[in-house]
This record gives structure tokens, C-alpha cells and sequence, in this order.
């Protein structure tokens, strides 16, 4: 009981806090390890005389989630076919959502170097007022006395 309150005290504070780069990797990572370790085990359950080990399995399901397809081994049979219809489609979302958390972190960073130096240069016109107001006091200064 003790290890479901761990989980889902972990699952609500995922779901509170919003994401990062690495939290969002670290999901999709496990997610595909998961559809991976479950495919393969899963052919070689499904269709015994085309993946007879579960080693076997797991290289198709890994070839195929990444999208490479050797083709030495392939399924036969419609479940199995099924079940590597949605390795594929898995393996290609984990290619879009890594290259989408990929582009996102380079545009954070530049969103946050171009704020520095916008910070930067408004600092530096803000000075470069007070520096003309505190002459002009002083030329005023000069001219009432």
C-alpha cells in the first residue's frame, strides 16, 4: 500500500508542477522503453514461431520503434501485425516529441538571451537619462546662481 502512495503522490505533483525538458525526456524515454519491452514480449507470446525468444522480440520491437526496419524478422500474423502498427506509430512520435522538446529548449534559451540583453540595454538608456538630468540640474544650478 505504502509504494501506491509513493506513485500517486508522484503523479499528482507531475501533474501540478508544469514541465521541464528533463521531465518531459524522462517520460517519453520510459514510455517508449515500455512500449518496447512490452512489444517484444508481447510477439514472442503472440507469435511463437517467428520470435521464438524473447531476445527476439525485443530486436524486432527495438528496429522497429526506431523506425530502421531491417526486416529479418517480421510478423505474420494480424495481431501481431497490429501490435507493430502501433510500435510504428509510437516510434514516430517519440521522434516528433523529442525533436519538439529539442527546438523548445533552443528557443527558451534564445527567448532568454534576448531578454538579458534587452534588460541590458534598457539599464544602460535609463542611465544614460539620469546622467543627462543630473548635468542639466547642474546647468540649471549654475544659471540661478
Amino acid at each position: 500500500m505504502g509504494r501506491f502512495n509513493i506513485l500517486e503522490r508522484r503523479v499528482a505533483r507531475f501533474l501540478q508542477e508544469p514541465p521541464t525538458v528533463r521531465g518531459a525526456t524522462a517520460v517519453i524515454v520510459a514510455a517508449t522503453a515500455a512500449v518496447v519491452f512490452g512489444a517484444g514480449l508481447l510477439m514472442t507470446v503472440i507469435d511463437k514461431n517467428e520470435y521464438p525468444t524473447f531476445g527476439i522480440g525485443l530486436w524486432w520491437a527495438v528496429q522497429t520503434v526506431t523506425t530502421v526496419g531491417y526486416g529479418d524478422v517480421a510478423p505474420t500474423d494480424v495481431f501481431g501485425r497490429l501490435v507493430g502498427a502501433f510500435v510504428m506509430l509510437e516510434g514516430t512520435a517519440f521522434i516528433a516529441i523529442v525533436t519538439a522538446v529539442i527546438t523548445s529548449s533552443f528557443i527558451t534559451r534564445a527567448q532568454s538571451e534576448q531578454d538579458a540583453a534587452r534588460k541590458k540595454d534598457e539599464l544602460s538608456d535609463r542611465e544614460l537619462m539620469e546622467k543627462r538630468f543630473d548635468e542639466l540640474e547642474r546647468k540649471l544650478d549654475r544659471l540661478a546662481s
